[in-house]
């Protein structure tokens, strides 16, 4: 016996000497992973965001969590059953070690999300929206609840009893069930002085006693009971709240003592290639068979909305083997999912004010709309900014692709694909007109994998030749090749980019994508395809960069280049942006850089197990992150000073030892002057964030939002923060209008009535525009004669390159923290969990939730290789991730029918001018309105929709009838320099009654007193004083007057881009509100002001 404890203390003592060193400067990966999730958490608690978005982001805090206990505690539980002791190489922790850690973490982070979620639901309450509890019902409520149950419900229902004779049931994953206790089980609160045998006995015969009956919510049943009110607010209930009401009439023949909702989290790590080798199945149906297996794989979390008594948890742990802690109070709905369909369900002016206003993906500036967008590539590379920017020009590419007579093939790598993809529908129809298309469908992408097996066969039965990737690498890498036949010979087009082909996450995530002819890349494009098809990987290649033997080690020797810089007295700079660092040789690579004196500038959305500012080894490395309403997904490498010298490439590769060493990834380089500058530009804006961008502390813990705000001794706020996104957003939206303008004059009128009014509109939401450039500006726009002239992109194709702000990557504010948040997962970590740095990382959200989602925060699934929130990241996470972000509205249309859909609109007010010439004054009731005065005979009047804005309350009345006659007038802006003087904005508000009627006869006295007005105002506008009253709800400082510049110029060159980044606006006088409350928080405003009257003018 002696010689057994001697044996097991020297292997004790064998063990704790192979444990790594840990060293100063590097955390925990899951560790860090739960810190990035608590700063989506932190989103819902963001005054500053609107109330139902604020939900969204606890959503996509639980979609995250539950995330990663499937795939990475999964990954864990796994390697502590081996009994093999694996240390973790960056935090010396066993897998035990690190598992006892995560539980005491979320025990922690439970109470605060159970404590914010009430918050938000009290806050609701206080404006009408009431998500009800069973106990907050009245007798009336209570009996249409009970009502609304046994009509829809019942019928539904399938209940469940457990005793001797009835097995205890088959949990499924992630499925919220009702727990119902049926009889009085022994109670051991009395037990104190029994034997520990004699309390085990009593234990077992109880247990073997209990009667439980379990209730699985009901599928295809709506999630929310409605509940009828006299004063007009909304009410509800959840259907599982619902459900605990009714369980005694379910289980009507046994007592019911308790009802409580309960969920069983599930091991989601599975081995692709299980037995894959002794099989003669082919991959897709053994894919299918082993995923199978996904759904009763072992628990490893079971959550209750309330507290379970004693006995009741004792027999769930025991019944599902789980540890006490593995077991959750939440204290809140098990499945927050409900908070993405609220705000349609709420609609109104409730969804408008405490919900974020969509803000659709614009067409790019640098792409004309009516042109073939291949022979626009042909002549110039393109980068797209998603979701900025619409995935529509790709799509169209491929579409005229698929049908034109010169195009050979088509080849392409796809990771994740949308469930309704037009992306894909084009790749078909290209198999079918006889082109040679060839599909990597990566069947491993995780919690995709269904799908994609569904899209492969479809693929297959259309002629496409498809490949399944590699056996030891997952392809994550995102490729598409086309080849084409000219006279001079084979003309290759190239796309390449950092997140997924999938048209739902390109509007939650932003990405960056680039088309490019580049012969040298479109052969080493070539070459990565013949490799894949013959699943061999190689480094012979040009300048692309491809992952597992290329990207690591070039960018060490770039690290390198700067160090040696460093040492010898030179300006030495390195800016990374990616989603998560988790690889030990380059954490260890930038540490050397920095002890060299290299400045190191990192945005990291969701994991780092760097740790920046450590003393001795990382003070010249600073680490931001921004989770905001979209999921941070691309990723940016740049190392050098000289603006002109500069490495910068784009990589769908994250730093972690998963992308690096055990997959199929892609880097580029960026070599054209104006494309360069605009990615500078976007790293730069990010960097100029300071309402949600968060910086890491050397003792692992984030600064709070809005930290980089200047704030007077009592915390009020001295300069309004600047969301860069937002920023983003707006410039989109004002380089698309300006495009639009400067090409064809009668198609920017459908957005906003002209040029002037969406200059002075943008002041309002803090573009500052000067008085002269509005006026060269509207009289520069002149309508074109020929309704079907082609759009003239070239004076504007940097239009939006030139939004991003200047090129110094140095900006001191950083990108907010990631979704999901915004994140939401988009690459799964589906490899296996780095024994020693590379547990695999989780897949991605919302932010979002949900995605997405969402909010987007917060972490990719779609692509994103790193971390399981729902934002993690989109492409290996599996849409989960920000799910994490919240949702981008509005479906994206057809790009074709929304051209057609211009025309048809200028023609019809051409024909009404033509026929009430007099009726100038009518228009404007609204400020859309005042460009009614269309009449040819009075030109005059008509240049004066500029003071348009003053009526910018006024829209909502009557939006739809003036949407028409606003374009027309549009067309007669020729006339406008001699009747400037003609203010028409007073006469507008009488004749609105009758927008487009004939009695307009009435307005005409009025055009005479209009001129008073607005000669003057014009001229100056660029002081607007009422940009802090007008919202002051805002929250974000877009770029001042160099956004507008950048904007309006249509045919500003790429020096524009170097313009500086936003800065607050120093006339701001804010108000003395503490803390976080810059203005109302629960509205929505500033750019959402800005979005709602340009849509409503769309309409």
């Amino acid at each position: 016996m002696v010689k057994s404890s001697k044996d097991e203390k020297l292997a004790k003592e064998a063990k704790e000497s192979a444990r790594p060193e840990k060293k100063p400067y590097m955390q925990n990966r899951e560790l860090s992973w739960l810190m990035f999730n608590k700063r989506v958490l932190d989103q819902s608690i963001d005054e500053n965001q609107p109330l139902l978005e604020r939900l969204k982001f606890l959503a996509i805090w639980r979609s995250n969590l539950q995330e990663f206990f499937m795939v990475r505690v999964g990954s864990l539980l796994d390697l502590e059953l081996t009994g093999d002791v694996i240390y973790d190489s960056k935090s010396g922790m066993t897998p035990t070690e690190q598992l006892e850690a995560i539980y005491k973490r979320v025990q922690e982070l439970t109470p605060l999300a159970s404590k914010d979620y009430q918050t938000v639901r009290h806050q609701l309450e206080a404006v009408g929206i009431h998500q009800m509890y069973p106990d907050e019902l009245s007798i009336d409520e209570d009996e249409q609840v009970r009502s609304y149950m046994e009509k829809n419900v019942m019928p539904l229902v399938s209940p469940q009893i457990v005793n001797a004779t009835h097995p205890f049931p088959h949990l499924e994953n992630g499925k919220m069930y009702i727990c119902v206790r049926l009889d009085d089980q022994a109670e051991y609160s009395k037990t104190k002085n029994m034997s520990k045998s004699e309390r085990k006995l009593l234990r077992a015969q109880a247990a073997e006693n209990v009667i439980m009956g379990f209730i699985p919510m009901p599928a295809n049943c709506p999630r929310f009971v409605p509940i009828s009110s006299e004063d007009g607010t909304f009410k509800f209930i959840l259907l599982e709240h619902a459900l605990e009401m009714v369980a005694p009439d379910i289980f009507d023949m046994y007592p019911v003592k308790m009802a409580n909702v309960v969920m069983v989290t599930r091991n989601a790590d599975l081995d692709a290639y299980e037995e894959s080798d002794e099989s003669d199945e082919d991959f897709r149906s053994h894919m299918r068979r082993i995923l199978k297996k996904r759904a009763r794989l072992a628990p490893v979390r079971l959550e209750s909305e309330r507290e379970l008594s004693g006995d009741t948890e004792r027999f769930l742990r025991e019944r599902l083997g789980l540890k006490r802690s593995q077991v959750y109070n939440t204290g809140m709905p098990l499945d927050m999912g409900f908070a993405f369909a609220l705000p349609g369900i709420v609609g109104g002016e409730l969804e408008e004010q405490y919900s974020n206003e969509p803000a659709e993906p614009q067409w790019p500036a640098s792409l004309a709309r009516k042109r073939s967008i291949m022979k626009q590539v042909t002549h110039k590379d393109v980068i797209l900014s998603y979701p900025y920017e619409a995935m529509d020009p790709f799509v169209r590419l491929l579409q005229e692709a698929a049908n034109d007579p010169d195009v050979i093939s088509i080849k392409i790598t796809l990771y994740r694909l949308a469930s309704q993809s037009r992306l894909a529908e084009a790749l078909i129809t290209a198999a079918e007109n006889g082109k040679d298309v060839t599909a990597l469908f990566e069947l491993r992408a995780r919690f995709d994998e269904f799908n994609n097996i569904e899209w492969s066969q479809r693929f297959e039965q259309a002629g496409c030749n498809i490949i399944y990737g590699f056996h030891d690498f997952k392809v994550h890498s995102k490729i598409c090749a086309i080849t084409r036949r000219t006279d001079e010979g084979l003309q290759f087009i190239t796309q390449l980019g950092t997140g997924n082909y999938n048209e739902k996450t390109a509007k939650l995530y932003t990405d960056l994508s680039m088309i490019t002819c580049d012969p040298v890349i479109g052969q080493d494009a070539a070459k990565f395809f013949r490799s894949m098809q013959l699943e061999s990987v190689s480094k012979d290649y040009k300048k692309l960069l491809v992952a597992p033997l290329m990207i690591k080690q070039q960018l060490s020797k770039f690290v390198d280049e700067e160090i040696e810089k460093a040492k010898a007295g030179q300006p030495a700079e390195i800016w990374l942006k990616t989603n998560s660092v988790t690889d030990k040789d380059m954490i260890e690579k930038l540490a050397e850089a920095s002890q060299a004196g290299v400045k190191i500038t990192m945005l990291v959305r969701g994991i780092s197990c760097l740790v920046p500012g450590v003393e001795g080894y990382t003070e010249n490395i600073r680490v931001v992150s921004v989770v905001g309403r979209l999921l941070e997904h691309s990723r940016i490498y740049m190392f050098g000073s000289d603006p002109d010298t500069r490495k910068i490439y784009l990589s769908s590769a994250d730093l972690m030892t998963r992308n690096l060493d055990k997959r199929v990834e892609i880097a580029w380089p960026v070599e054209k002057e104006d494309l360069r500058a605009r990615v500078v530009g976007y790293f730069d804006t990010m960097l100029s964030d300071t309402a949600k961008l968060r910086e890491l502390l050397p003792d692992g813990e984030y600064t709070e939002l809005c930290h980089f705000v200047p704030k007077d001794e009592e915390g009020n706020y001295l300069e309004r923060p600047i969301d860069a996104q937002d920023t983003l957003i707006k410039e989109a939206y004002i380089a698309n209008e300006h495009s639009m303008a400067g090409a064809d004059f009668d198609h920017a009128v459908q957005i906003s009535t002209q040029v002037s009014a969406l200059q002075e509109e943008a002041e309002d939401d803090y573009v500052v525009v000067k008085a002269a450039e509005e006026k060269n500006e509207a009289e520069s726009f002149r309508p074109e004669p020929a309704p079907d002239t082609e759009f003239v992109t070239e004076p504007v194709a940097s239009a939006v390159e030139e939004d991003v702000l200047e090129e110094e990557p140095e900006v001191e504010d950083e990108p907010e923290a990631e979704p999901e948040v915004e994140d939401e997962p988009e690459d799964e970590d589906e490899d296996e969990p780095e024994t020693e740095d590379e547990v695999e990382d989780e897949p991605e959200v919302e932010d979002e939730p949900e995605t997405e989602d969402e909010p987007e925060v917060e972490e990719d699934n779609d692509e994103s290789d790193d971390e399981p929130e729902k934002d993690l990241d989109d492409e290996d996470e599996g849409d989960v991730a920000e799910t994490y972000v919240p949702k981008h509205a509005a479906p994206e249309p057809e790009v074709e029918a929304a051209a057609e859909a211009l025309e048809p609109v200028t023609e019809a007010p051409a024909a009404e001018a033509e026929a009430e010439p007099q009726p100038e004054s009518e228009p404007v009731a609204e400020p859309e309105l005042e460009p009614v005065a269309e009449p040819e005979p009075e030109p005059e009047p008509e240049p004066e929709p500029e003071p348009e804005p003053e009526p910018e309350p006024e829209p909502e009345p009557e939006p739809e009838p003036v949407a028409e006659p606003e374009l027309e007038p549009v067309a007669e802006p020729e006339p406008e320099p001699e009747p400037e003087p003609e203010p028409e904005p007073e006469p507008e508000p009488e004749s609105v009654a009758e927008p487009e009627l004939e009695p307009v006869a009435e307005p005409e006295p009025e055009p005479e007193p209009e001129p008073e007005p607005e000669p003057e105002p014009e001229p100056e506008s660029e002081p607007e004083p009422e940009i802090p009253t007008a919202e002051p709800t805002e929250v974000i400082e877009a770029p001042n007057a160099q956004v507008a510049d950048a904007a309006h110029t249509a045919d500003a060159t790429p020096a524009a881009v170097q313009n500086p980044a936003p800065q607050p606006d120093p006339a701001w006088d804010p108000q003395p509100q503490p803390g976080l409350v810059v203005a109302e928080p629960k509205k929505r405003g500033g750019i959402f002001g800005f979005f709602r009257r340009l849509f409503r003018r769309n309409k």
